[in-house]
């Protein structure tokens, strides 16, 4: 294991710790052992300990998201935002393979701690989403529900996956939520 000397070299580790075991399952013991790092080294990267830990992790997905994600869907040519947005989500959850870290938070008693940053992540990316449909020609309504949906079959089909420890599930909704936006809906 490579030595780990900033800050943002522990954040993706322990983005995975939280990923496998929750906000509540995660122990400092689970980390130092994910990171290779003391407990005095990870108080001095993150001096509020587990909380600091979750913010850093949060930040990092918002951080990634919000360049991959919602600002091509904002500002790109609808159709390339969009299907930068499919292999970008395809390839950030590993094809069904890796657990939505704000989608697990948003499910335990995280979710109040973190409410604000949780509900910016889903409701940006639908935005987003939603916008670049109504640039492409989609209806402000019919685009407002699609956008709302892709979200919900992504995060859905992340949890069912995960469920049935089938990733092909998770290709197959991505594959028939991709087909409902190749067109705008005719008026």
């Amino acid at each position: 294991m490579r030595t780990l000397y900033e800050r943002a070299d522990v954040i993706p580790l322990i983005a995975e710790v939280f990923r496998e075991h929750g906000f509540e399952g995660t122990s400092l013991s689970r980390i130092t052992e994910t990171t290779g790092l003391g407990k005095g080294s990870l108080y001095h990267f993150f001096p509020g300990g587990k909380d600091d830990m979750a913010r850093a992790v949060l930040d990092h997905v918002d951080g990634w998201f919000e360049r991959e994600i919602y600002a091509p869907l904002r500002d790109d040519a609808p159709g390339l935002a969009i299907a930068r947005m499919w292999r970008g989500v395809d390839g950030y959850f590993r094809s069904g393979r890796r657990v939505c870290l704000v989608g697990a938070f948003a499910l335990d008693e995280t979710r109040d701690r973190f409410a604000a940053v949780i509900a910016s992540y889903f409701t940006r990316w639908i935005e987003a989403l939603r916008d670049a449909l109504v640039r492409g020609g989609w209806p402000v309504a019919q685009a407002a529900d699609s956008a709302e949906e892709v979200v919900l079959g992504i995060q859905g089909a992340l949890v069912l996956a995960r469920a049935t420890n089938d990733a092909a599930v998770f290709g197959r909704a991505l594959a028939r939520l991709q087909r409902r936006l190749q067109q705008p809906p005719s008026l």
